[in-house]
């Protein structure tokens, strides 16, 4: 990966888009030039797909919750990671060292479903144990984690010396 990759990756996050045409206005990289580099990325794995993002709160899903699991006499973990995965609105979930032996987040469409969450959750044999948090304001959800650095710190940890 060398700095056009890099810029083009930071304004991907940006923008939101992988329009090569909006890329080229925002890095001034040529649009052959883009299409060439994003195909390259595609191929080695660094962008997975193409994602079109959702205003959750107009779709009705508004409501985030993030619960930690205790789960600590299980033989396997990745079962328990899947049996939690397939909870309805879960989007996320984080195997964790510490206290807590998984973070998961859920994006469900009221309060209300709260209770099925928990109740869902807590049916999983291996789960001893449940705290929720009910976000009350997001303040940052992207998942393009580069939008959160400079780029230069990106170019310093990223490049290909």
């Amino acid at each position: 990966m060398d700095e056009r990759d890099v810029r083009l990756l930071k304004a991907i996050a940006e923008l939101g888009t992988g329009s090569p045409e909006q890329l080229h206005e925002e890095t001034g990289i040529p649009v052959s030039t883009i299409h060439y580099r994003l195909s390259n990325l595609k191929e080695a794995g660094v962008i997975e797909n193409d994602l079109y993002d959702f205003d959750l709160d107009e779709l009705g899903l508004g409501v985030t919750v993030i619960m930690e699991v205790i789960a600590p006499h299980s033989d396997s973990y990745d079962e328990v990671g899947e049996k939690l995965l397939a909870i309805e609105g879960v989007t996320q979930a984080y195997f964790t060292l510490g206290e807590t032996d998984f973070v998961v987040i859920a994006t469900i469409s009221d309060a209300d479903e709260v209770e099925r969450l928990v109740k869902d959750f807590n049916a999983i044999e291996e789960v001893e144990r449940t705290y929720s948090k009910l976000v009350i304001s997001t303040l940052r959800q992207d998942a393009r984690a580069l939008g959160s650095y400079d780029l230069e710190t990106l170019e310093e940890q990223l490049v290909d010396e």
